[in-house]
């Protein structure tokens, strides 16, 4: 068990993803960097979909009722154990009574708190994911809070992991890295020529309306780069309305300023969808910290395609080199 001392500023129960309910507007939720769920839950020997805390900002202090394994990757967030550094990136033994601490991320956004056997809470429409919103999945639905126990899944005691870490080359710079591709489409035929040139070349910065649902960003007036036309019957009168289509997860809805629409978001609306990011991008930004800049890199599906099958080879090295 696990019992939540100080819950942080935002930590919540995430797996990879609620998946085959887009049609019925249900998106996947799931951890917002995929990469580093995944990393974490190698490193303690679970399935890569086992349920991990994403701990946003400020992490969380907990206590641990039972002997296991545990691992954190992501952002820096100086855990401690009883006082004592605790690597990140690593397989690390917790004793029955330990106290983890957090403290607030100097790189990267979001931690991910990995627990041999998993968070054990219940599966919702086949996830362990917290969407918020409607309050369903994860812990009760919602943010965590001091007081919580989280149960931990059965497995064997994974001490043979314990030291196990990865490669400084698998370890991502949150830091540096500003460029997030891009594949242009649905409706950046909206855009003039001069529009998209001025999309792809702005640098965007993050603003304080950043989260699970969306990450907004502030930069340039985005109404000036769209074509001039008589909206259609059903568009709004506004140049970046259309007619209501469908959302793809990491689709750039540009609503007065561009919103990136992540893990949580909405599945439909009216507003124009200029591109979307890349998977394996998405995690990225969702590292990018409040006020960092970004700038927009078009790709194609090919592309995006073979990034995605680099991302996987990655992964699968990883998950070789602890196995053995």
């Amino acid at each position: 068990m696990i019992q939540i001392l100080e819950p942080g500023l935002s930590t919540t129960v995430q797996d990879s993803g609620r998946y085959g309910n887009y049609h019925i507007g249900m998106p996947p939720s799931g951890a917002m960097d995929q990469y580093a769920h995944k990393v974490a839950n190698y490193l303690v020997g679970n399935n890569e979909d086992a349920a991990t805390l994403e701990m946003t900002y400020a992490g969380a202090d907990m206590e641990f009722t039972e002997d296991t394994v545990v691992a954190i990757t992501g952002a820096a967030m100086s855990p401690k154990l009883d006082g004592d550094s605790m690597p990140q990136w690593t397989a690390v033994q917790v004793e029955a009574g330990t106290v983890l601490s957090c403290e607030f991320a100097t790189e990267g956004v979001r931690s991910y708190l990995a627990v041999a056997g998993g968070i054990n809470v219940s599966k919702i429409m086949g996830s362990r994911s917290t969407y918020t919103l409607i309050g369903i999945g994860g812990h009760e639905g919602r943010e965590l809070e001091e007081g919580d126990e989280l149960p931990i899944g059965d497995t064997d005691d994974g001490t043979t992991l314990v030291g196990s870490q990865i490669d400084d080359e698998y370890v991502p710079d949150y830091a540096n890295d500003n460029t997030i591709r891009v594949v242009m489409g649905l409706c950046d035929y909206r855009l003039t020529d001069e529009g998209k040139d001025r999309f792809l070349g702005t640098e965007w910065k993050v603003s304080d309306e950043a989260n699970r649902v969306g990450y907004r960003l502030e930069g340039e007036d985005i109404e000036s780069m769209f074509e001039e036309r008589e909206q259609p019957f059903g568009a709004g009168p506004d140049p970046t309305n259309v007619v209501d289509l469908g959302y793809p997860v990491g689709s750039i809805q540009m609503a007065g300023q561009p919103i990136v629409l992540m893990r949580d978001a909405v599945t439909g609306g009216g507003y124009a969808t200029v591109g979307t990011v890349i998977s394996i991008d998405r995690g990225k930004l969702a590292q990018a910290r409040t006020h960092r800049t970004i700038t927009f890199e078009a790709v194609d599906v090919d592309e995006a395609v073979e990034a995605r099958a680099e991302n996987d080879e990655h992964l699968e090295a990883i998950r070789a080199s602890l196995s053995e």
